[in-house]
């Protein structure tokens, strides 16, 4: 088997950007699955909630389940356990047994991403990581944006079977990728597996991720989405506890002494908070206050990815010229400045502001992405690289959650105060703005960053001071976590 490290970013993207068309795909089918299968529409919202639930469960053993059986192995099955989900979506003649498949589906979506994140981290050496980091960013950029139209187009023109059809190819030339041209790197070694850590890790991240996505979307009576976000964040203070009497947690978070990795968790999550609001409210705003059809408005939106893969050109030279620190300051705010820009859009305006906007934003939101998800495994030693993607992984999917629900809670506390029941362009201004100003407050992370942080990987030191420093790490992990601990102040 021959070794191709600039083909890993390539095979790792594709499989991410299946999992991640998919999951925003089906939002325009609903109503022609509904038909299909005898449901109610409204019923069939527990397709896309289930598949949420399911990935939220699953995504805090991804990285004992790589370290258990090899990274590459659970990639390529995740990959499997996915087109099996899909083939159960499109055979499926009643509502209990569509959940099903895409509980399926999210059992496989829960590994993919972390793992393959682990497979790159793992494969590529640190001063390449930015350049392959970039490939991985841009489908879970582009997936939410796309899923749409694509799926209104597959449903008009198609049938809505083909939207889970179309993974089965993907899916199998993914398989045979990974298993050619993907080292099996083993792991340093293996730790008992956190049963109870999982149990409450799993019941905590579901509860929160699922609680915060439905409140948003007027689907469950308002005291149980209380009771699921409440009982989630009892759960996560249960598992807090527990995971500080055993050696090896399912969610490490002894890795926040490292100040890249908290600067990558906590900035990022903040910063990821108020761009997950906008899959949810750009298009709401665009069909609702604008009149678009879900197309019109799909093509719009679509700007904000080509801007993302406009990015990935530019990454590695922007970071190697200015360092992780100022990037991710300065990127920071300037993305806020386009989400708040969106808060001005009204019916009338030429379209190419709209788009131009959508796409310079799109860029910069980009870098940051890529930016915050490299620096993450700055100062993470091999051994735990695998425990750093499933918390990394945890906590950008609780952001894109929230950012749903704080999105949708402006909206419908600005149609409360105006006494109204019909959306205009107006009732969105706050939420943009609102969600523009958590996106800017990750600066103040990033702000606490050393000057020099993640310089190996950015290039703008030798590489064989990067050697040293891989070196010590190895050799005293202790000593590097107290170092990161005293620099966090």
């Amino acid at each position: 088997m021959q070794h191709h490290p600039r083909l890993v970013p390539l095979i790792v993207a594709c499989a991410l950007f299946m999992e991640n068309l998919d999951s925003t795909v089906i939002a325009t089918s609903l109503p022609a699955i509904a038909a299909d299968i005898g449901a109610n529409p409204l019923a069939l919202k527990l397709a896309v909630t289930s598949y949420l639930l399911s990935l939220a469960v699953f995504i805090p053993a991804s990285g004992w389940t790589a370290d258990r059986f090899g990274a590459r192995r659970v990639f390529a099955a995740a990959i499997f356990v996915f087109m099996l989900g899909s083939i159960g979506c499109a055979m499926a003649s009643s509502l209990e047994g569509f959940v099903v498949a895409r509980i399926v589906q999210g059992m496989g979506g829960a590994m993919m991403t972390p793992v393959g994140r682990l497979v790159l981290v793992r494969t590529i050496e640190k001063r390449e990581l930015v350049s392959a980091m970039a490939w991985v960013t841009i489908p879970a950029l582009i997936g939410p944006v796309v899923g749409p139209p694509v799926g209104g187009f597959i449903t008009t023109y198609a049938s809505w079977h083909w939207i889970f059809l179309i993974n089965i190819p993907i899916g199998i030339v993914g398989i045979v990728l990974v298993l050619l041209y993907i080292d099996p790197v083993p792991a340093e070694h293996q730790e008992p597996f956190d049963g109870v850590g999982m149990l409450l890790a799993g019941l905590g991240v579901a509860g929160l991720a699922f609680g915060l996505s439905v409140a948003g979307l007027d689907m469950l009576p308002w005291p149980i989405t209380t009771a699921l976000v409440a009982g989630g964040a009892l759960s996560m203070t249960a598992y807090l506890f527990h995971a500080r009497k055993i050696p090896a947690p399912i969610l490490d978070f002894s890795l926040l002494r490292y100040a890249t990795f908290n600067a990558s968790l906590v900035g990022g999550f903040l910063f990821r908070l108020g761009i997950g609001a906008i899959p949810f409210l750009l298009p709401l705003m665009l069909q609702t206050g604008f009149h678009m059809s879900p197309f019109q408005s799909g093509l719009v939106t679509f700007a904000g990815a080509l801007g993302a893969i406009g990015m990935k050109t530019v990454a590695a030279r922007t970071i190697n010229r200015f360092g992780f620190r100022r990037v991710l300051i300065a990127n920071a705010l300037i993305s806020s400045a386009f989400i708040a820009a969106i808060a001005v859009f009204r019916p009338g305006m030429p379209v190419t502001i709209l788009i131009v906007i959508l796409l310079i934003g799109g860029f910069f939101r980009a870098l940051e992405f890529t930016a915050a998800n490299t620096i993450a495994y700055a100062e993470i030693e091999p051994r735990r690289m695998s425990r750093a993607t499933a918390l990394a992984s945890v906590g950008q999917q609780l952001a894109i959650s929230a950012g749903v629900a704080v999105g949708a809670l402006m909206v419908e506390m600005s149609l409360t105060f105006r006494g109204a029941s019909e959306f205009t362009p107006a009732d969105f201004t706050p939420a943009f703005l609102v969600v523009a100003a958590i996106s800017a407050t990750s600066a103040l992370w990033f702000w606490r960053l050393p000057a020099d942080a993640g310089a190996e990987m950015s290039g703008r030191v030798p590489v064989k001071v990067e050697a040293e420093t891989e070196s010590e790490e190895k050799a005293e992990p202790i000593a590097a976590a107290e170092t990161s601990d005293q620099r966090l102040g």
